[in-house]
C-alpha cells in the first residue's frame, strides 16, 4: 500500500501500475477539505514511490465523486476575500500537482462525476466512462463557477464553445454524449470499466496514446485565432444573456474568465479562475442559490425520514373530481407507476380529466420525451368511474371537487362510508380549513390536506396539511405517496390558506392597494418580473390563478384572519370578477388573451380593465421600482414570518422551498426569508416601518423586531 487515508487509498498493482481509489466513509465520495488534503498527500506518496509507470483513478462506490461538500461552503464563503482566495488557490494547486505526476493517469468514471469530481477526471490524462456515468460542471446552479481548474482544462480539451455550454447551463452528460464531444476517450459496460481503464493505461505507457501531448494541450493557451475567439465568445455572451438574464452573475463570469484566459497557460488561466470564483462567492445570488441547495437537502431529508416511518403502504390511489386539477393529479399518479381511480358524477367530467392526462402526454410525445408505450401504460393506469363502490379498495383518496366547504364536506363523508377503515382521505383544498373539513368525518385521524399546485405535472410542491386530529401515521403515508408521485412534500399545520396561499394573498392585497393609489398594473408587472425576478407579475399571476378563484380565496382569508386580511373596499380584483373577467380561463382579465395568425398565444393589456378600474383608482402615476417592490413584498414577508412564529411551518428553509416550488419565487433571491436576511433583519424592520401606515399587513411582528435587535438569523 502506497497511501491510506479516510477518503482514499493508493495501492501498487502488477507491472508497475498503481490505483487510487476514492472510498469515503459516507455513502458517497465528496471533495471536502479532508479529501483534498488526502489527495495531495497521496500525490506526494506517489512521487516518492519509485517504479510507478502509470495510475488508474476510480471509485469504490456506485458514483465516482458527486462534487464538493456544499455544507462546507457557508463557512468558507463567509471568510474574507483574501482567505477564500487562499483556500481556492491552494486547492486548485493540489489538482495541478496531481496533473503533473511524471506518468500517465487514467480516470475510470462510474455514476456521477460532477463539479470537483469532473475536475478530478479532467486532471487525469485520459478518461474512460461506463454507461452509468453522468459527467458535468453544475456549479452555476449554486451561483458560482468551477474552482479547481474546470474553466481551464475543459475548454482546452473539448473547445471553448462546448465547454461554455457545459458550464453555463450546468447540465451533465451521459457517457455517449461526453465521448462525442471529446470529454472522455471511451465508454464501456460497467463490469468492464476497471479492466478497460487498466488496458488504456497500458496503451499509454506503451506509447499508443500520446498522453504527454494531451497533457501539454491542457496546460497551453487555447488554440483559437482572433476571429474564432471573437465569434466564439460573442456567441456565448449572447446565449448566456438570453438564457440567464441579468440576475445570475455566474454564467457571465464564466464566459468572461474563459475569454480573458484564452491566451494564457494553465497557471495564468487558473489565477483568473480563482479570482472569478472568489468574486462569485460574495454575490447575493450565490448565497441564495447555495441556501436553496441546503434547504432542498433539508426538505428531502425530512421527507425521506417521514416516508421511512410510514406503516401503511399505498398501492392504489383515487381522485374525486375529474376536472383539470383532478385529471392532472390522476396523470401524476399514473405516470409514476401508481394506478389510480378517477371518480366523478358525469361522463363529461371524466372525459375532461382523461383528456387532461392525454394532452400532457401528447405534448411530451411532441417534444420526444414520451413514447407511445409510456402514453398507453399511463392512460391504462387511470380507471375512470361514476360508481363510488369502485373506491372500496383504494388506499388513499384525494378529493379534488369544487372549492366549497359544504360540497367538500358532503363528498368527504360519502367517501368515508365507502372506503376501507384504514384508507387515508385527503382534500386538495387551497384555502379551506382542514380542521373544519374534518368535522364531516367519523375518523378525522386519517384525514389531512394534500394541496397540489396547478399545473400539477409542472409544479414540484405538494403542501401536506396536518389537522389537529391527523395522526402521524397518516402524515407519513401521505408524504411517502407524494414522493412516489415525484413531488416534493412539505408538511404544514392548518390555518387559513395554509402556508403558500396565506403568504400570497397579502402580496395580492398590496398589489390591489397599489392600483387604488394610481399604479399601472402593466408597470407593476414589469417591475416585479424584470427587476425582482418573479416569473409573472401580480396582475398576470392573478389572471393565471383565475380572478374568480382569487376573489373567493380573498373571502376565505378575510374570514380566517380578519385582523390583517379584511376585504379591501373597491378591490380591483372584485371589480373585474363582477364583470365576469375571470383571467386566462375565459380569455379576459387584467389582460386579454388570444392567438396570433400563427396560432401562438398573445397577451395584451386590456383597455376594458383600465376602464373598469378608473372609477375606483387614483389618477395614474409613476411609482419608483423599489417602492413597488416594497409595497408588494413586505406583506408577503410579514405573513411568512408570522407563519414561522406560529409554527405553521417548521423552518425558514422549508418556507423558502415552499415558495420556490409552489409560487416560482426567484431562485437567485433564495426565498422570502433569504431575501429578508440578504437585506438584513434590521434593514427590513426599518423598511417595513416606513410603510406601516398603509395598514396591518405592513406592520411587523414583535418577534422579528426582537430578532433584529438581537442580531439573530432565521438560518442559525
Amino acid at each position: 500500500m502506497i497511501y491510506t487515508g479516510k477518503s482514499l487509498s493508493v495501492s501498487l498493482l502488477d507491472d508497475g501500475f498503481a490505483e487510487l481509489v476514492f472510498d469515503a466513509e459516507g455513502s458517497v465520495n465528496k471533495f471536502d477539505r479532508q479529501t483534498v488534503t488526502e489527495l495531495d498527500e497521496a500525490t506526494q506518496a506517489l512521487l516518492k514511490e519509485s517504479g510507478v509507470k502509470g495510475l488508474v483513478v476510480r471509485s469504490a462506490k456506485s458514483a465516482f465523486i458527486v462534487g464538493a461538500d456544499i455544507t462546507e461552503f457557508t463557512g468558507l464563503f463567509a471568510m474574507a476575500e483574501a482567505e477564500v482566495l487562499n483556500w481556492v488557490a491552494n486547492t486548485s494547486q493540489v489538482f495541478d500537482r496531481f496533473e503533473d505526476l511524471p506518468f500517465p493517469t487514467v480516470a475510470a468514471i462510474n455514476g456521477f462525476a460532477l463539479g470537483g469530481g469532473c475536475e478530478m477526471t479532467l486532471a487525469c490524462d485520459l478518461r474512460v466512462a461506463d454507461t452509468t456515468a453522468s459527467i458535468g460542471l453544475p456549479e452555476v446552479k449554486l451561483g458560482i463557477m468551477p474552482g479547481f481548474g474546470g474553466t481551464v482544462r475543459l475548454p482546452r480539451l473539448i473547445g471553448a464553445d462546448n465547454a461554455l455550454e457545459w458550464m453555463t447551463t450546468g447540465k451533465d452528460r451521459k457517457g455517449a454524449k461526453a465521448l462525442a464531444e471529446g470529454a472522455v476517450d471511451a465508454v464501456v459496460a460497467p463490469e468492464s470499466l476497471r479492466d478497460s481503464a487498466l488496458s488504456m493505461l497500458k496503451d499509454a505507457v506503451d506509447g499508443k496514446f500520446k498522453w504527454e501531448a494531451r497533457r501539454a494541450q491542457k496546460k497551453a493557451p487555447l488554440q483559437l485565432n482572433k476571429n474564432e475567439a471573437m465569434m466564439s465568445f460573442s456567441t456565448a455572451q449572447a446565449m448566456v444573456f438570453a438564457q440567464a438574464g441579468k440576475h445570475y452573475p455566474a454564467p457571465h463570469k464564466m464566459v468572461e474568465t474563459v475569454q480573458k484566459a484564452a491566451g494564457l497557460d494553465r497557471d495564468g488561466a487558473l489565477k483568473l479562475e480563482n479570482a472569478g470564483f472568489v468574486a462569485l462567492t460574495k454575490t447575493d445570488a450565490a448565497q441564495a442559490q447555495i441556501g436553496i441547495f441546503l434547504a432542498d437537502q433539508l426538505v428531502k431529508s425530512k421527507g425521506k425520514k417521514q416516508a421511512k416511518a410510514a406503516t401503511k403502504e399505498v398501492k392504489l390511489n383515487a381522485v374525486l373530481g375529474a376536472g383539470i386539477m383532478g385529471g392532472g393529479i390522476a396523470y401524476q399518479s399514473a405516470v409514476k407507476g401508481m394506478p389510480v381511480i378517477m371518480k366523478d358524477i358525469n361522463t363529461d367530467a371524466l372525459d375532461l380529466g382523461l383528456n387532461e392526462a392525454a394532452n400532457i402526454l401528447g405534448k411530451g410525445m411532441q417534444r420526444g420525451k414520451v413514447d407511445a408505450k409510456t402514453m398507453a401504460k399511463t392512460l391504462n393506469a387511470i380507471t375512470p368511474t361514476l360508481d363510488y363502490n369502485t373506491l372500496k379498495d383504494a388506499d388513499l383518496v384525494i378529493e379534488a371537487v369544487v372549492e366549497n366547504p359544504k360540497v367538500k364536506g358532503i363528498v368527504l363523508k360519502e367517501v368515508e362510508d365507502v372506503v376501507a377503515d384504514d384508507a387515508i382521505i385527503c382534500s386538495n383544498t387551497s384555502t379551506i380549513s382542514i380542521n373544519q373539513l374534518a368535522k364531516s368525518l367519523d375518523k378525522p385521524e386519517r384525514f389531512c390536506g394534500m394541496h397540489f399546485f396547478n399545473p400539477v405535472h409542472r409544479m414540484p410542491l405538494v403542501e401536506i396539511i396536518r389537522g389537529e386530529n391527523t395522526s402521524e401515521d397518516t402524515i407519513n403515508a401521505v408524504v411517502a405517496t407524494t414522493l412516489r408521485m415525484g413531488k416534493t412534500p412539505i408538511v404544514v399545520n392548518d390555518c387559513p390558506g395554509f402556508l403558500v396561499n396565506r403568504v400570497l394573498f397579502p402580496y395580492f392585497a398590496g398589489f390591489s392597494k397599489l392600483l387604488i393609489d394610481g399604479a399601472d398594473f402593466v408597470a407593476v408587472d414589469k417591475v416585479m418580473e424584470k427587476q425582482f425576478g418573479w416569473p409573472m407579475g401580480p396582475a398576470y399571476l392573478m389572471d393565471v390563478v383565475g380572478i374568480d378563484t382569487g376573489d373567493h380565496a380573498a373571502d376565505v382569508m378575510a374570514a380566517g384572519i380578519p385582523e390583517r386580511m379584511a376585504r379591501i373596499g373597491d378591490d380591483p380584483v372584485t371589480v373585474l370578477y363582477k364583470e365576469k373577467r375571470l383571467g386566462q380561463k375565459n380569455g379576459k382579465g387584467f389582460y386579454n388573451y388570444g392567438k396570433d395568425k400563427r396560432g401562438k398565444p398573445t397577451k395584451v393589456a386590456a383597455e376594458e380593465a383600465y376602464s373598469l378600474l378608473a372609477p375606483i383608482t387614483a389618477d395614474t402615476k409613476d411609482f419608483d421600482a423599489q417602492d413597488i417592490i416594497a409595497r408588494l413584498m413586505i406583506p408577503m414577508a410579514n405573513e411568512a414570518i408570522r407563519c414561522l412564529e406560529e409554527g405553521i411551518v417548521g423552518t425558514a428553509a422549508e418556507a423558502d422551498m415552499a415558495l420556490l416550488y409552489g409560487l416560482g419565487f426567484p431562485p437567485f433571491r433564495g426565498g422570502v426569508f433569504r431575501w429578508i436576511e440578504t437585506m438584513g433583519l434590521a434593514n427590513f424592520v426599518e423598511l417595513a416601518d416606513k410603510y406601516a401606515s398603509l395598514g396591518p399587513i405592513y406592520q411587523i411582528s414583535d418577534g422579528v423586531r426582537k430578532m433584529a435587535a438581537e442580531g439573530k438569523s432565521y438560518f442559525a
